[in-house]
């Protein structure tokens, strides 16, 4: 399709085809789940055509098997509107179980449960918005899956030469990372170049969330009101490990009562529409006895829509750095998982009852892992540095082995390697 960028989910989307008989893709609204989807689709059904929408979901209802009819893979999209339908997929693909058969697209869960679970003839991908790599911003000198690979290829070696290869340089620095933040990765915005009318998508998806979509997963009728003041709370909780206590109290001190009940639920809708991806915490062995902290760090599935819940603008973040930081913070947490996912890894985060913490842990299958911090300003990336090797001291490598490598993310300058063995990359030189 023409103006379409080439997405990491493209690869994974073909790779599940070839064995799955169906694929469900989620992710936020506007991510590009349908454009990515119907780059492999030789037929569609769209449930939110205006033109359409009534008369497929009566058929939907009465007969769901006619609006599967079609050349596949087929592309169901906004598939939650009729629940009915996973089951009519999972039927289908149990009377012909050829892969490949059919893509669902949802930007939020289903009112109504599906009556199976879909187990063995679904795969799941999750799509976020685009990484720096995919939208143009990063130079992608650093492959994050060239990293772990070298730590393999070095295990075998035995000589311990690592990373020589680590260098690179980008062009952005610190007002590119604001403007970025505040564009977020949303396809339609990446395309338009730098202008004011790029950083306008993420108050318009500001105000889809709180006007419609935050009913959508259950039906619940919500205040528009009380949306935009939850959201405001949460994003002052980027990237710490706020309870919903906490949320709540910063709610009273801007004059705002709302009970325990209400912030629960419109916290829950909110992850429901997939706006809010929360980091889970890793919990490796360690030679001393430390409490480790289990409270999921707090993030947005874009750091733009934290900054426009804010009312940030890449100015003003310039004038308020650590406002900047944490929502930096989320900007990497977003890339990490972007590029680790397709590896079959996962992001997570770190911290004891020491004060020792990664900003993010990326975990392989093969039991192999890497620590990172992320930090805005070049001065703070010594401090950074003896806390990551403080921390991969503290992990019992007899059990866990040593972390494939550690890292410090900035927002730009050069890439490289330390005395001390930590990598110190600009995220505007990451790539998968």
């Amino acid at each position: 399709m023409s103006g379409y960028l080439p997405r990491l989910a493209d690869g994974e989307l073909a790779a599940k085809l070839s064995y799955a008989g169906a694929v469900a893709i989620r992710g936020p609204k506007w991510c590009g789940k349908t454009s990515t989807a119907e780059q492999q689709a030789q037929s569609a059904v769209f449930l939110q055509d205006p033109d359409e929408r009534a008369n497929n979901l009566e058929i939907a209802e009465v007969k769901p098997s006619l609006l599967l009819q079609g050349p596949r893979p087929r592309l169901i999209d906004e598939w939650q509107e009729a629940p009915q339908l996973w089951d009519a997929v999972r039927f289908a693909v149990d009377r012909a179980p050829d892969p490949g058969q059919f893509m669902l697209t949802g930007s939020s869960t289903p009112r109504a449960k599906p009556r199976h679970s879909g187990t063995g003839r679904f795969s799941f991908l999750d799509m976020r918005t685009m990484s720096l790599f995919e939208s143009g911003d990063s130079t992608g000198e650093v492959s994050l899956a060239a990293l772990f690979a070298e730590k393999s290829a070095e295990e075998d070696r035995g000589d311990g030469m690592r990373f020589s290869w680590v260098e690179g340089s980008a062009g952005q620095d610190v007002e590119d990372i604001a403007y970025l933040i505040c564009r977020g990765g949303w396809p339609r915005a990446a395309t338009m170049g730098k202008t004011n009318l790029s950083l306008r998508m993420p108050y318009d998806y500001l105000a889809a969330i709180e006007n419609e979509d935050i009913s959508l997963p259950d039906g619940v009728v919500r205040n528009p009101q009380y949306a935009r003041v939850i959201l405001q709370a949460y994003a002052r909780c980027t990237a710490t490990q706020a309870d919903m206590g906490t949320v709540r109290s910063n709610l009273k001190e801007r004059g705002s009562d709302l009970s325990r009940a209400t912030i629960h639920s419109y916290v829950g809708a909110l992850r429901g529409i997939y706006a809010l991806e929360d980091l889970p915490a890793w919990t490796p062995s360690l030679h001393a006895k430390s409490r480790i902290t289990t409270t999921p760090v707090r993030f947005f599935t874009d750091p733009s829509i934290a900054a426009a819940a804010l009312g940030a603008t890449p100015d003003l973040l310039l004038k308020d750095m650590s406002t900047c930081g944490m929502l930096f913070e989320n900007l990497c947490v977003r890339d990490l998982r972007v590029y680790a996912e397709p590896l079959g890894g996962a992001v997570m985060h770190y911290h004891d009852s020491t004060g020792l913490e990664a900003d993010a842990v990326v975990t392989m299958p093969d039991g192999s892992y890497a620590l990172f911090e992320m930090k805005m300003s070049a001065r703070l990336v010594d401090e950074a540095a003896h806390n990551l090797t403080r921390l991969a001291s503290k992990i019992d490598v007899g059990i866990m082995g040593a972390p494939a490598f550690c890292a410090v993310l900035t927002p730009g300058g050069y890439a490289r390697q330390r005395k001390d063995g930590v990598l110190v990359i600009p995220v505007t030189c990451l790539a998968p």
